[in-house]
């Protein structure tokens, strides 16, 4: 609806025939039932009003200390507008008691602002409403406020410290981002949640109280809060965002909620301070990168977990001790990756799969146990673990991918299951001390250098595999023989023991050997004395009975 210019002096002197309009005030404009009037001036203070309330809406004075009156023209001010005192002068402002809002942006990017002071009427602060105010040292706020927006104190890097009444139910995201200043916070008992980014970046903080009523801690909300030391997440909270103290440098311990039953990913990353922690028995998932390059020397992965991410554990350089629970069903891409000074790890019997490059970088790794249950190894899986010296791969892995044991300069021997039906492109390259690599089963089909400069290494087969080549005696460019068992007579089992003598015999796992003696090797009469079933590569013989004669000599066959 458009106003003709002859209705304005109508209304105009209407109400001013009736005693209503002030000499103060503009005209007025009617809109369908709802009085709007233009804006006035109230000293260095814009403003507008209802005909009930007055909002404060912009502010020309020169700065300095300011008090936002209670009222003007006997109207309440309760409002404080959108930007209105927006990149001024102030240097201390007091709220007046009838405010009840403070609008979005009302005193953002105010540099010269040191000291706030609100009304106990002062409910909810808008978006943005101190943003950027870096020379904020001190604020009083006010006992009824239920609600603070968004970036609210955003890069109020100079704020020292702040006490969130009891009121506050809600503190929107980043509200105090980038505070670097800020040292200790409490968190309000009537908050149920804190919101993603609402302390990032606030590098003096040193502790925080989070109160039993939370249930949820959004992403990013600690993150990059390098002096935070200690955080106890209670059992009230149930959820754990993303990335909530990442690069926390200083995070030496945390305990969390037992409630929690997804560790999401990132949470702890790059905490390198952090050297312990206890996951609770309800968590269920690792995220990716949860604990990456953290300071972990020690982890236990409870049996309730069944997830473990990507990169969950890489980089954690003093990480000596992993337990992985019993219902891991598959480690991550690089879930281990780095881990300098891993020297052990045995996988359960849940996994059934290895991520690519899970162990990658384990430059500490002598021993690690694979389980039957596993199908793949990824590529890379534990490319460059310079200190294995052995592998044991089961039968009921059916592949071994690209590069997954490249550069692996200490490794002498190689046990490959039947299951294996494809080896990668340069599964084994590099492995400088590789001796002999010994199949359980027919070859498999091969990627292209799989043993490239492994020239020491021999290939053995089984007698009753099939397609072993023999004619050149090679294969994958590596000489090849026939396995058989072996008496270990180096290691300490061999010899005279207490009431008997006895060796160890090595072969692969599962076959069976039978020993026989005789007196004589001239005129020999070879006689069984013990069978023995290989389990895990090696059985132990021994024969009490040795010293019933002067010599003995002993030979090993088939059943």
């Amino acid at each position: 609806m458009k106003w003709s210019q002859t209705l304005i002096p109508t209304l105009h002197e209407a109400l001013a025939d009736a005693g209503i309009l002030s000499h103060k005030l503009l005209p007025l404009l009617l809109l369908s039932s709802v009085l709007v009037v233009k804006a006035d001036q109230y000293g260095d203070f814009g403003y507008t009003t209802n005909g009930s309330t007055v909002t404060i809406t912009n502010y020309i004075g020169s700065g300095g200390t300011v008090t936002i009156p209670d009222w003007i023209t006997n109207l309440p001010v309760t409002s404080i507008g959108e930007s209105a005192f927006a990149s001024s002068g102030l240097t201390s402002v007091t709220i007046g008691t009838n405010v009840t809002g403070i609008g979005e942006s009302a005193f953002a990017n105010c540099s010269s602002l040191t000291n706030v002071t609100m009304g106990n009427g002062v409910t909810s602060i808008g978006l943005n409403a101190f943003y950027y105010c870096t020379s904020l040292t001190n604020i009083t706020m006010g006992t009824n406020i239920a609600s603070i927006a968004n970036n609210v104190f955003w890069h109020c890097s100079s704020l020292p410290s702040i006490t969130i009444p009891s009121s506050v139910t809600n503190i929107g995201e980043e509200a105090f981002g980038y505070c670097s200043s800020l040292t200790n916070v409490t968190i309000s008992t009537n908050i149920t949640s804190i919101e993603g980014y609402v302390f990032q970046y606030c590098s003096s903080l040193t502790s925080v109280t989070i109160s039993t009523n939370i249930t949820s801690i959004g992403d990013d909300a600690f993150y990059d809060c390098t002096s935070l030391t200690d955080v106890t997440i209670p059992n009230s909270v149930t959820n754990l965002g993303k990335f909530v103290f990442a690069q926390c440098s200083s995070l030496t311990n945390v305990t969390i909620s037992t409630n929690i039953t997804s560790i999401e990913d990132g949470v702890f990353e790059w905490c390198n301070s952090l050297a312990s922690v206890t996951i609770g028995t309800n968590v269920t998932s690792i995220g990716k990168g949860a604990f990456s390059a953290s300071g972990l020397t020690s982890v236990t992965i409870p049996n309730s977990v069944t997830s473990l991410g990507d990169n969950a554990f890489t980089g954690c350089a003093s990480l000596t001790d992993v337990t992985i629970g019993t219902n891991v069903t598959s480690l991550g891409d690089f879930a281990f990756g780095s881990c300098a000074s891993l020297p052990s790890v045995t996988i359960p019997n849940s996994v059934t799969s290895i991520g690519e490059g899970a162990f990658q970088n384990c430059t500490s790794l002598t021993n690690v146990t694979i389980p039957n249950s596993v199908t793949n190894i990824g590529a890379q899986a534990f490319w460059h673990c310079t200190s294995l010296t052995s592998i044991t791969i089961p039968s009921g892995v059916t592949n071994i991918g690209n590069y997954a044991f490249d550069s692996c300069s200490s490794l002498t021997s190689v046990t490959i299951g039947n299951g294996v039906t494809n080896i990668g492109d340069a599964a084994f390259l590099d492995c400088t001390s590789l001796i002999g690599v010994y199949f359980h089963g027919n070859p498999p089909s091969l990627g292209s250098g799989v043993f490239t400069d492994d020239t020491n290494a021999t290939v053995y087969y089984l007698s009753g595999t099939t397609n072993w080549p023999t004619v050149p005696d090679t294969w994958a460019g590596r000489p090849t023989a026939l396995w058989k068992p072996q008496v270990q007579t180096s290691d300490s089992s061999f010899g005279v023991r207490t009431n008997r003598f006895g060796f160890t015999i090595a072969w692969a796992s599962g076959m069976v050997v039978v020993v026989e003696a005789c007196t004589n090797l001239f005129t020999p009469t070879w006689s069984p004395v013990g069978t023995n079933t290989l389990t895990g590569g090696s059985s132990y013989f021994s024969d009490s009975a040795w010293t019933n004669y002067h010599g003995r000599f002993y030979r090993l066959r088939s059943p």
